[in-house]
Protein backbone atom coordinates (compact mmCIF):
# COMPACT_ATOMS: atom_id res chain seq x y z
CA UNK A 1 0.00 0.00 0.00
CA UNK A 2 1.34 3.08 -0.91
CA UNK A 3 1.75 6.85 1.21
CA UNK A 4 -1.07 8.05 -1.53
CA UNK A 5 -3.31 5.59 -0.27
CA UNK A 6 -2.56 6.04 3.39
CA UNK A 7 -3.06 9.36 2.80
CA UNK A 8 -6.51 9.57 1.31
CA UNK A 9 -7.76 6.20 3.70
CA UNK A 10 -6.63 9.05 6.77
CA UNK A 11 -7.77 11.89 4.95
CA UNK A 12 -11.94 10.38 4.45
CA UNK A 13 -11.51 8.88 8.02
CA UNK A 14 -10.42 12.51 9.24
CA UNK A 15 -13.43 13.72 7.09
CA UNK A 16 -16.03 10.94 8.75
CA UNK A 17 -15.35 12.25 12.01
CA UNK A 18 -15.45 15.62 11.72
CA UNK A 19 -18.81 14.83 10.06
CA UNK A 20 -20.04 12.97 12.99
CA UNK A 21 -18.81 15.65 15.66
CA UNK A 22 -20.79 18.40 13.93
CA UNK A 23 -23.80 16.48 13.44
CA UNK A 24 -23.98 15.47 17.54
CA UNK A 25 -22.41 18.54 18.67
CA UNK A 26 -25.89 20.52 20.42
CA UNK A 27 -27.57 23.20 18.43
CA UNK A 28 -28.01 26.10 20.59
CA UNK A 29 -30.02 28.87 19.44
CA UNK A 30 -29.23 31.92 20.92
CA UNK A 31 -31.70 34.60 21.84
CA UNK A 32 -29.93 38.01 21.40
CA UNK A 33 -31.63 40.84 23.37
CA UNK A 34 -32.23 43.43 21.48
CA UNK A 35 -34.13 45.94 23.80
CA UNK A 36 -34.22 49.69 22.79
CA UNK A 37 -33.68 52.12 26.29
CA UNK A 38 -34.12 55.47 26.50
CA UNK A 39 -30.33 55.74 27.32
CA UNK A 40 -27.27 54.05 28.58
CA UNK A 41 -28.08 54.48 32.19
CA UNK A 42 -31.41 52.86 32.24
CA UNK A 43 -29.52 49.93 29.84
CA UNK A 44 -27.04 49.84 32.67
CA UNK A 45 -29.34 49.23 35.12
CA UNK A 46 -31.56 46.93 33.64
CA UNK A 47 -28.70 44.47 32.88
CA UNK A 48 -27.17 45.37 36.17
CA UNK A 49 -30.76 44.53 37.83
CA UNK A 50 -30.98 41.24 35.59
CA UNK A 51 -27.95 40.06 36.99
CA UNK A 52 -29.07 40.37 40.37
CA UNK A 53 -32.26 38.22 39.67
CA UNK A 54 -31.68 33.87 39.74
CA UNK A 55 -33.16 32.44 36.76
CA UNK A 56 -35.98 29.94 37.93
CA UNK A 57 -35.12 27.23 35.77
CA UNK A 58 -31.76 27.12 35.66
CA UNK A 59 -31.12 27.26 39.71
CA UNK A 60 -28.02 28.99 39.30
CA UNK A 61 -27.42 31.45 36.98
CA UNK A 62 -28.95 34.79 36.60
CA UNK A 63 -31.27 36.17 33.84
CA UNK A 64 -28.62 37.57 31.98
CA UNK A 65 -26.01 34.45 31.73
CA UNK A 66 -28.90 31.89 31.24
CA UNK A 67 -30.11 30.71 27.59
CA UNK A 68 -33.79 29.51 28.50
CA UNK A 69 -36.46 30.69 27.33
CA UNK A 70 -38.09 31.61 30.46
CA UNK A 71 -34.96 33.86 31.43
CA UNK A 72 -35.32 35.59 28.27
CA UNK A 73 -38.90 36.87 29.03
CA UNK A 74 -38.38 37.81 32.30
CA UNK A 75 -35.29 39.51 31.30
CA UNK A 76 -37.40 41.54 28.43
CA UNK A 77 -40.46 42.28 31.65
CA UNK A 78 -37.29 43.57 33.41
CA UNK A 79 -36.67 45.80 30.85
CA UNK A 80 -40.31 46.66 30.08
CA UNK A 81 -40.51 47.51 33.61
CA UNK A 82 -37.30 49.72 33.84
CA UNK A 83 -38.06 51.79 30.76
CA UNK A 84 -41.61 52.28 32.67
CA UNK A 85 -39.91 54.04 35.07
CA UNK A 86 -40.13 51.71 37.77
CA UNK A 87 -37.46 51.96 40.86
CA UNK A 88 -35.42 48.68 41.37
CA UNK A 89 -37.01 48.17 45.01
CA UNK A 90 -40.35 47.61 42.79
CA UNK A 91 -39.14 45.16 40.01
CA UNK A 92 -37.65 42.89 42.63
CA UNK A 93 -41.26 43.00 44.42
CA UNK A 94 -42.78 41.87 41.46
CA UNK A 95 -40.39 39.07 40.62
CA UNK A 96 -40.34 37.99 44.05
CA UNK A 97 -44.41 37.94 44.46
CA UNK A 98 -44.13 35.96 41.38
CA UNK A 99 -41.36 33.36 41.96
CA UNK A 100 -40.68 34.02 45.76
CA UNK A 101 -37.81 34.90 47.75
CA UNK A 102 -35.92 32.13 45.16
CA UNK A 103 -35.06 34.82 42.72
CA UNK A 104 -33.14 36.58 44.75
CA UNK A 105 -29.59 35.56 45.25
CA UNK A 106 -29.21 37.69 48.51
CA UNK A 107 -33.13 36.95 49.98
CA UNK A 108 -34.10 39.02 52.77
CA UNK A 109 -34.27 37.98 56.75
CA UNK A 110 -37.64 37.24 57.84
CA UNK A 111 -39.22 34.00 59.14
CA UNK A 112 -39.05 32.29 56.32
CA UNK A 113 -35.55 32.63 55.61
CA UNK A 114 -34.08 32.79 59.41
CA UNK A 115 -32.82 29.09 59.02
CA UNK A 116 -30.83 29.82 55.33
CA UNK A 117 -29.50 33.46 57.02
CA UNK A 118 -28.55 31.61 60.67
CA UNK A 119 -27.02 28.14 59.44
CA UNK A 120 -23.53 28.93 58.68
CA UNK A 121 -23.56 30.71 62.05
CA UNK A 122 -24.77 27.55 63.74
CA UNK A 123 -22.46 25.46 62.41
CA UNK A 124 -19.61 27.52 63.34
CA UNK A 125 -20.84 27.49 66.52
CA UNK A 126 -21.32 23.58 66.25
CA UNK A 127 -17.74 23.30 65.53
CA UNK A 128 -16.50 25.85 68.31
CA UNK A 129 -18.28 23.65 70.88
CA UNK A 130 -16.81 20.45 69.54
CA UNK A 131 -13.52 21.34 69.30
CA UNK A 132 -13.53 23.11 72.93
CA UNK A 133 -14.93 19.59 74.31
CA UNK A 134 -12.72 17.68 72.14
CA UNK A 135 -9.99 19.44 73.99
CA UNK A 136 -10.99 19.57 77.22
CA UNK A 137 -12.03 15.82 77.06
CA UNK A 138 -8.49 14.84 76.10
CA UNK A 139 -7.04 17.22 78.60
CA UNK A 140 -9.01 15.49 81.37
CA UNK A 141 -7.56 12.11 79.60
CA UNK A 142 -3.94 12.69 79.63
CA UNK A 143 -4.05 14.06 82.93
CA UNK A 144 -5.90 10.87 83.90
CA UNK A 145 -3.28 8.65 82.20
CA UNK A 146 -0.17 11.07 83.27
CA UNK A 147 -1.24 10.26 87.40
CA UNK A 148 -0.04 6.95 88.97
CA UNK A 149 -1.54 4.68 91.36
CA UNK A 150 -0.28 4.38 94.78
CA UNK A 151 1.26 1.19 93.62
CA UNK A 152 3.02 2.53 90.95
CA UNK A 153 4.36 5.72 92.59
CA UNK A 154 5.57 3.36 95.28
CA UNK A 155 7.23 1.26 92.63
CA UNK A 156 9.02 4.19 91.03
CA UNK A 157 10.22 5.38 94.75
CA UNK A 158 11.59 2.26 95.22
CA UNK A 159 13.27 2.17 92.16
CA UNK A 160 15.06 5.52 92.46
CA UNK A 161 16.12 4.13 96.11
CA UNK A 162 18.00 1.51 94.47
CA UNK A 163 19.86 3.51 91.98
CA UNK A 164 20.58 6.36 94.46
CA UNK A 165 18.72 9.17 92.62
CA UNK A 166 16.68 9.92 95.31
Amino acid sequence: MGKMAIIKKFTALLTFFSAILLYCAPVRAEMVDTYQFANAQERTRAVELAKSLRCPQCQNQNLVESNSPIAYDLRIEVYDMVNQGKSNEQIIEAMTARFGDFVRYNPPFKATTALLWGLPFLCFLAGIVGVVYYLRRRTSTEAKNASLNQAQQQALNDLLQKTGKK
